[in-house]
């Protein structure tokens, strides 16, 4: 575990039964930075008692939080974040919110934009108590949102995406806040927008509309694809892809697509513990690591776990066919 220098102040909200740490760090198990001004000191260990208020109640007690708390009132999450839990909320601070493009926020807020307010809400959240001697060893963390979020640490400092963590382990009665500098956003465009965004695929978008298949592909999902490119396309026997866009072999093409997709959202480390996985079409696809790297079947994966806004993407260099 990375043991980091913490250095600057960190200071805590003292709200319901949360401590209040003031500038007091040097070399901590919890690894993570926070920011300040103020001269490195050495930590002073704190006596915690068990936190009475919930994780919402915290975060308006500090003081900090106010675009955050009234996010999450517009979401309709208020409630969802008093409950049980236990959740780990990384939290932007209003200073986070204000980088944000101007007007943002405000568009945000609006009820025809709860939707993606609450997509991005979420994508702050972690199923679990996760403090901060833990985080530090993790390379990503699965969100409420369905997505994950990227953690690195680098030059003593801790990053979540792109934002800094800066105060770490607020405790509350139904989970623990890590403080962020900067708001983060899940992708949102969808499996379709984002194969097309990318110019790889132009073969395969073509294939999923002569199957009637775009619409499956931009719904709610969450779907995992294995997406081949044009040049995986380009290695099928000559005549093959104008055979299969043919409205007559319409089925035919679709249940070669479907052999591509499983249900559910399937990061590129969870499909190699698996080894295997079944299928939209029915069928399973075998999954492999070895020193090449990772095989569907007897395809190579070239990109691995391409976010969307309903599932992931892993690009392979040849076209799975069902038997």
């Amino acid at each position: 575990m990375n043991r980091l220098t913490i250095v600057g102040i960190a200071v805590v909200a003292a709200v319901g039964g949360v401590a209040q740490a003031q500038c007091k760090s040097g070399m901590a198990d919890a690894g993570w930075e926070a920011s300040g001004s103020c001269e490195t000191a050495t930590i002073i260990p704190v006596a915690w008692h068990a936190p009475e208020k919930d994780i919402v109640d915290t975060a308006v007690g500090a003081g900090q939080f106010t675009i955050l708390a009234k996010a999450l009132k517009a979401a309709e999450l208020i409630e969802a974040l008093k409950g049980e839990g236990p959740f780990t909320v990384f939290a932007p601070t209003d200073e986070a919110f204000a980088k944000l493009p101007k007007g943002t926020v405000e568009t945000l807020l609006k009820p025809e934009n709860k939707d993606k307010l609450t997509a991005i809400l979420t994508y702050h959240v972690v199923p679990g108590k996760v403090l901060a001697e833990k985080v530090v060893t993790l390379k990503n963390a699965g969100t409420l949102n369905g997505q994950r979020v990227d953690i690195k640490t680098k030059d003593d400092k801790v990053w979540v995406d792109g934002a800094r963590v800066t105060a770490t382990d607020i405790m509350a009665s139904n989970g623990v806040i890590h403080v962020i500098d900067t708001v983060l956003m899940p992708e949102s465009k969808n499996i379709v927008e984002v194969a097309s965004e990318n110019g790889s695929f132009g073969t395969l978008l073509a294939a999923a509309k002569a199957a009637g298949l775009v619409d499956t592909l931009t719904g709610q999902g969450p779907f995992t694809v294995f997406a081949p490119t044009d040049e995986a396309f380009a290695k099928l026997a000559p005549g093959t892809v104008e055979m299969l866009l043919k409205p007559e072999n319409k089925e035919k093409l679709r249940q070669v697509l479907l052999y591509h997709v499983v249900s559910g959202r399937v990061y590129s480390d969870k499909a190699v513990e698996l080894g295997e996985a079944a299928t939209v079409q029915g069928q399973d696809v075998m999954i492999k690591k070895s020193r090449e790297g990772v095989s569907i079947n007897r395809s190579k994966v070239v990109a691995a776990d391409v976010e969307a806004s309903n599932g992931v993407i892993h690009v392979i260099d040849a076209v799975l066919m069902p038997q």
